[in-house]
C-alpha cells in the first residue's frame, strides 16, 4: 500500500485563469489546512503508525468528553473533522502532537496530488442519467418504454439476474477520488491551492489532499516555507 502525506481541506469553488501561453484553464480553489496533529500512531501501542489530523473549528458544546480530552492533551481547540494519514514510522516522527501544518509545509507549485471526497448527491435515477443508457428508439409502436433499461433476465440459465447488472438506484454520494492532479499554485498566505480541472464534491465539502499514489514513492519531509509564501502580515511586520 502506498502511504503518501496529505492535509484536509475543504472546496471553495471554481475560478479561471491564463497561462504565460495565453490559454485559458478552469481552475479547482481548494482551502487546504492549517491542520493540527491531534494525535500520533505508533508501532507499539496501535500497531501502525500515522498522524491525526483535525480541520476546521467546532464548537465546545459539540464535542463529547473523550475528544475534549484528546484536544486537550494536543492544546488545541476542538476540530470538526479528524482523519487518520498514514506514514511510515520515520516520517511519523518528524510531527509533534500539536503541531500546526501549512499547505505550503506539505505542497508545492508542480506537485502532483490525489483528491479524495464525496460525490455530489443525486438521489434516485433511471438508467439514461446513472449509465448513458441510449434509451429506446422513438418510433411507431413504442409505448412507455422510451427510458426503460431493457431485459434484465437470463431465461432458464442461470434464472436469476445477475449481481452488478447496470438498474436504477442511487446515484452520487459516495467517496470518489480524482488522481495525478497538478497543482497550479500554492497561495500559502491565503491556505489555498490552485488546481487545473475539477475535485469531487460541492463547495465547503470535506477533501483530503494527498501526493500522488501513482508517482514515485519519495520520503515526505516537511518543506520550510520561503519568504514568498510567508503570510502578508508577518512579512508587513518584519
Amino acid at each position: 500500500m502506498a502511504f503518501r502525506m496529505g492535509l484536509l481541506g475543504r472546496k471553495v469553488g471554481m475560478t479561471q485563469a491564463f497561462d504565460q501561453k495565453g490559454e485559458w484553464a478552469a481552475l479547482s480553489v481548494v482551502e487546504v489546512g492549517p491542520c493540527v496533529v491531534v494525535d500520533k500512531k505508533t508501532e507499539a501501542r496501535d500497531g501502525y503508525t500515522a498522524v491525526v489530523l483535525g480541520f476546521g473549528e467546532k464548537a465546545p458544546r459539540r464535542t463529547n468528553k473523550p475528544q475534549t480530552g484528546q484536544f486537550a492533551k494536543a492544546n488545541t481547540t476542538p476540530k470538526r473533522w479528524l482523519r487518520e494519514v498514514r506514514l511510515s514510522a520515520a516520517e511519523t516522527e518528524q510531527f509533534e502532537v500539536g503541531q500546526t501544518l501549512t499547505v505550503d509545509q506539505v505542497f508545492d507549485s508542480g506537485d502532483f496530488i490525489d483528491v479524495t471526497g464525496t460525490s455530489k448527491g443525486k438521489g434516485f435515477q433511471g438508467v439514461m442519467k446513472r449509465y448513458n443508457f441510449s434509451g429506446f428508439r422513438a418510433t411507431h409502436g413504442t409505448h412507455e418504454y422510451f427510458r426503460h433499461g431493457g431485459s434484465i433476465g437470463c431465461r432458464l440459465t442461470p434464472g436469476r439476474t445477475v449481481k452488478g447488472k447496470k438498474m436504477p438506484g442511487q446515484m452520487g454520494n459516495k467517496r470518489v477520488t480524482t488522481q495525478n492532479l497538478k497543482v497550479r499554485e500554492v497561495v500559502g498566505n491565503r491556505n489555498l491551492l490552485l488546481i487545473p480541472g475539477s475535485v469531487p464534491g460541492a463547495p465547503d465539502g470535506l477533501l483530503v489532499v494527498k501526493h500522488a499514489a501513482k508517482r514515485p514513492d519519495v520520503p515526505f519531509a516537511l518543506r520550510t516555507p520561503t519568504a514568498a509564501d510567508a503570510p502578508a502580515d508577518a512579512a508587513a511586520e518584519a
